[in-house]
């Protein structure tokens, strides 16, 4: 056990210094390498030696190893970079489903036995619960993305109360399930399906603006379940990696948050995007200029510095490449060229810093919230794509938006600003952008890669 203490703590050092490269574009890659490596150790650790009395069948191992490689294989190598929100909500529930798996098995395994201590029960109940509820509400969440559910917050009467019925027999069952009294068995089965129904409850709220938040607050939720599960199984490599998982899906949730100038709990139950819509519907018409490619490659071509904006509508139209395209031009013809990333700008943490990594954007021109803002005072042209409610200056004065208070890109601050978007309809909060009505902002309507692509020809042309 010695040894295998040792690759443990070797292997939290690898967890802790990849979370640490993760937190910028320029290291992200090699923090991911690190920390698979981390992981591959402490696997390893585990079936050389996975503790005093367990018996191994390698056999068993080895076919559930190579089956989980092939299918995490497939996925990396197929899924696409516009899928990777989906990709990675699919993932927070195989870990909460798995923790609830180990967790049950070890409690029929040991029910009824001298082993079934009280905090042995009380761990297992614990996984199970957390497990479980990351397991449905994952899938809630992949269903949203994914588009087999509405993105928009689904409500009913009496909702929340419904929830806090649900988690107070939760708590109920579980200390019912830890103190025991010939029902232990049937509240278990009670706290595992409950909290199936309790993950859904709390996630078919969630509105399409909110997801980057509860996909790290799901990730968070799976660390914790491991964490515990790690406590069931006297595992100390699980119990190490779950309370990193854990924690920094809880930090990355709080900046999130921030990041919209929300609290978790209005994330959660504020259901925003649903009442708004009929207010989008009544507000005054917006007056817009539209423009053509042509129309913008010439104002480009006149540009001296240019700041462009991605959003989920690049994601959806994987525009990423054709963005690459544009700006090595632009910058061809002497312009300075930076990228402005949101940190809730598409459907999960990071999702913009994914998208153009995956392009090979250089890492040197992607600039954060606080650093590119005062970039836009003297930007001569900025280039929003597909954003919408991270670039409304609504923010700063409407004290009736649902998005008052929350930080923006200060696009309308640019001398010129052209917008790209398919429509007019209004973004995940469900309410007008007055910056498309702005006398310094140019709409460009369509897809965005085939906007882009016209528009490289058109400065090519020039």
């Amino acid at each position: 056990m010695g040894y295998t203490n040792l690759a443990y703590v070797i292997a939290a050092i690898l967890f802790i210094l990849g979370i640490k490269k993760l937190s910028s574009p320029k290291t992200a890659r090699n923090g991911n390498s690190i920390a698979s490596i981390g992981m591959l150790i402490a696997i390893i650790a585990t079936v050389v030696s996975p503790g005093s009395g367990i018996e191994l069948d390698f056999k068993l191992v080895a076919i559930g190893m190579i089956i989980g490689s092939i299918i995490g294989a497939t996925f990396a190598i197929r899924i696409q970079m516009t899928q990777m929100p989906q990709m990675v909500a699919i993932f927070n529930g195989f870990g909460g489903g798995a923790s609830a798996l180990v967790a049950s098995a070890e409690y029929f395994n040991k029910f009824g036995t001298v082993d079934q201590t009280t905090f042995l029960t009380a761990t297992i109940t614990l996984s199970v619960f957390i497990g479980t509820l990351t397991l449905t509400g994952s899938f809630i969440a992949f269903g949203k993305l994914q588009g087999f559910i509405s993105g928009k917050p689904i409500v009913f009467p009496g909702q929340q109360a419904i929830n806090g019925f649900l988690a107070l027999a939760l708590v109920v069952m579980g200390v019912s399930v830890c103190i025991g009294g010939g029902q232990e068995m049937n509240m278990f089965y009670g706290v595992l399906i409950l909290a199936a129904i309790l993950g859904i409850t709390l996630t078919i709220p969630i509105g399409g603006a909110d997801m980057p938040v509860i996909i790290s607050l799901l990730n968070s939720y799976s660390g914790v379940a491991a964490a515990a599960t790690g406590f069931v199984l006297m595992n100390n490599g699980l119990i190490i990696s779950g309370a990193l998982v854990g924690a920094s899906g809880l930090i990355l949730t709080n900046i999130m948050c921030k990041g919209m100038n929300r609290s978790l709990a209005n994330v959660i139950f504020g259901a925003v995007g649903l009442e708004q819509e009929s207010v989008a519907g009544s507000d005054k018409q917006i007056k817009v200029k539209s423009a053509t490619t042509e129309e913008a490659a010439m104002i480009l071509e006149a540009a001296d510095k240019v700041i462009i904006v991605p959003g989920y509508g690049l994601a959806v139209a994987q525009a990423q490449h054709a963005v690459r395209e544009v700006a090595d031009l632009l910058e061809s013809m002497g312009k300075k060229v930076l990228y402005a990333v949101h940190p809730v700008a598409g459907r999960m943490p990071g999702h913009m810093n994914v998208l153009l990594a995956e392009a090979n954007v250089p890492y040197e021109q992607l600039k954060d919230l606080g650093d590119v803002n005062p970039e836009f005072d003297d930007c001569d042209v900025a280039i929003v794509l597909g954003a919408n409610d991270v670039v409304n200056p609504a923010s700063r004065h409407d004290t009736s938006s649902p998005i008052y208070g929350m930080p923006i890109l200060d696009v309308d601050k640019s001398r010129t600003v052209i917008v790209n978007k398919r429509t007019m309809n209004p973004g995940f909060a469900g309410i007008q952008n007055e910056l498309f009505g702005f006398d310094n902002t140019l709409m460009v309507f369509g897809d965005a890669k085939e906007m882009l692509t016209t528009l490289y020809k058109d400065l090519k042309e020039l």
